[in-house]
């Protein structure tokens, strides 16, 4: 089965989705991208000297069972999303996959084994990326068009990545923070919608950030919703609508829901901080969010009907 033999989503993208002028309303608002970044929380960055990817089989995982508390979430308060999904999940859950394609939901690729971009050369990302989006297609029954890099790793020094995913059939990239962190980060890259490398088929939807006093500063989701006060991110994202004129792309991970998720010891402050501040208030904060603002797929809110 190829790209080509598979069925796009059932219901069409919003009018005017493709075009960098105006953006998708729904009663008179903006209409934001939800997106979800499927991975198990052994599995993140903060973890990686830690806990190695040959041992992420003697964990417990909890994947899927936050990822249907997710879904049960947007079930709840009418939200569709977009769902970057690790390779090495959908391989050991395919039913989870199935059920959010079920859902109405897009399917995207978070790569296989969140193995950051410049931690592989040109071939080995080719590989991985391929393979990732043929068992998502085969697994989901749905093209995958959308591609996020684990830990936002793609920046200045590797824009190459760009060139193999639209030689791959990716449409589109949502693998840029255009913020310094210590991480990751791309600080110089534009904070909205661009296509990389001049004339580049793809691309590329930034996290959403917010332009004060000179810098810009993140408030597209993960840990920084986490940290910051709800209040707080809901006045910047309601000024990217209201004075950038843009949707915003917000994110999160499915361990991010699960304040019972097992804890590691003796890990380093800032990783500690990081991952379990404020775990027990994030669902709340999501079914408020789901009401403050519009949201739908990355793709209904971005692709032209025939991208």
């Amino acid at each position: 089965m190829t790209s080509t033999d598979l069925p796009t989503p059932e219901s069409p993208p919003a009018p005017n989705a493709g075009n960098a002028g105006a953006p998708v309303r729904r009663d008179g608002f903006i209409v934001n991208a939800m997106s979800v970044d499927v991975e198990d929380y052994f599995q993140v960055q903060a973890f990686a000297d830690r806990v190695g990817r040959d041992d992420w089989g003697d964990f417990d995982s909890r994947v899927e069972r936050n990822t249907d508390r997710v879904l049960e979430v947007f079930g709840d308060t009418g939200v569709r999303a977009t769902f970057f999904t690790l390779g090495w999940v959908a391989e050991r859950h395919p039913a989870l996959i199935r059920r959010i394609v079920d859902a109405g939901h897009e399917l995207a690729s978070h790569g296989f084994e969140h193995i950051r971009v410049f931690e592989q050369t040109p071939e080995e990302f080719r590989i991985d990326v391929r393979r990732t989006k043929a068992l998502l297609e085969e697994t989901g029954g749905v093209a995958v068009r959308g591609y996020r890099a684990a830990t936002f790793s793609i920046g200045e020094k590797n824009t190459w990545a760009f060139d193999v995913l639209a030689e791959e059939g990716y449409a589109y990239s949502s693998s840029v923070y255009p913020i310094r962190h210590d991480l990751y980060g791309m600080p110089s890259a534009p904070r909205f919608r661009f296509r990389p490398n001049g004339a580049n088929d793809l691309v590329e939807y930034p996290i959403t950030t917010v332009r004060l006093f000179g810098r810009s500063l993140p408030c597209g989701g993960g840990g920084y919703f986490r940290l910051f006060p709800y209040g707080l991110s809901r006045w910047a994202m309601s000024r990217v609508n209201r004075t950038d004129g843009q949707p915003c792309i917000f994110y999160f991970h499915p361990w991010e829901v699960d304040p019972e998720q097992p804890r590691f010891e003796g890990l380093p402050f800032k990783s500690r901080f990081r991952h379990y501040v404020n775990l027990d208030v994030m669902e709340h904060r999501l079914r408020r969010l789901a009401g403050d603002f519009a949201w739908d797929r990355v793709d209904r809110v971005f692709l032209a009907p025939d991208a």
